[in-house]
């Protein structure tokens, strides 16, 4: 419990609230098309707000973007960022909402724009958008070795330059699996490809789930992850997410 708490006080360390100096009048109680309405147009710096919902605590509202979950209250004049833990239960309540509102639906994701790789019996299952130029992606591909008995599906995202003159050497190789492998674990560029490969695609699928930086994990439970993780820490992800 004592360990627990000194991650709570950290978390909570992280948390900023920003303030504004206008005086907007408060909504209608449970208003939340309102809240939505004054946020937007009072402060567009936010970006585009998806949807605006009461939330189960504080009299609080949330704010959804397409990426990130926030917080403000019913006058809109504070936005709070960062995870509110149920001290009681020392749940945090922001990751069990952002889970449920950002969810991806694993199983309806277009496999075959992904380079495949079975390990062990393969039962748990993980995909992964990744830039060949990518330093933690390459990081992680070191982890991963580490980690068995799982299918990866590699989503190869080109953002960086030169990324796609690699993505397309991989495709276009005999066996795309070691290419990849080669490439990512030991610095061997496959030969330069000409065929036809899946990039358009996959940059647009990454488009459309707000893939901005790899490597972005994806579980079957809809959850992602975005950025490096340690091999004990992707299998507890790993099987969490297979046990839901």
């Amino acid at each position: 419990m004592f360990r627990q708490l000194l991650l709570l006080l950290a978390a909570l360390a992280c948390t900023h609230v920003y303030a504004s100096e206008a005086k907007a009048p408060a909504p209608p109680h449970g208003d939340a098309s309102t809240v939505k309405d004054m946020l937007q147009k009072n402060y567009p710096q936010i970006g585009k707000i998806e949807k605006v919902n009461k939330a189960s605590f504080l009299g609080l509202y949330e704010v959804v973007t397409s990426d990130q979950l926030f917080y403000t209250d019913k006058k809109a004049q504070y936005l709070i960022t960062g995870s509110i833990y149920d001290l009681k239960t020392m749940r945090n309540l922001t990751e069990e909402r952002s889970r449920l509102l950002f969810a991806i639906d694993f199983n309806g994701l277009p496999f075959e724009l992904a380079v495949k790789k079975v390990k062990g019996n393969g039962k748990r299952k993980l995909a992964i958008f990744e830039d060949p130029n990518c330093s933690f992606c390459k990081r992680l591909e070191k982890e991963l070795v580490r980690v068995n008995d799982v299918t990866l599906y590699f989503f190869l995202y080109p953002i960086f330059p030169g990324s796609a003159e690699k993505v397309a050497a991989v495709w276009c190789s005999k066996d795309p699996v070691k290419a990849w492998d080669d490439l990512m674990l030991n610095n061997v560029q496959p030969p330069a490809g000409t065929c036809d490969t899946p990039s358009a695609k996959v940059l647009e699928l990454g488009k459309r789930f707000n893939v901005t930086g790899t490597p972005t994990l994806i579980f079957t439970d809809g959850s992602r992850i975005s950025g490096f993780l340690p091999a004990a820490e992707l299998e507890k992800v790993l099987n969490d997410a297979a046990g839901r």
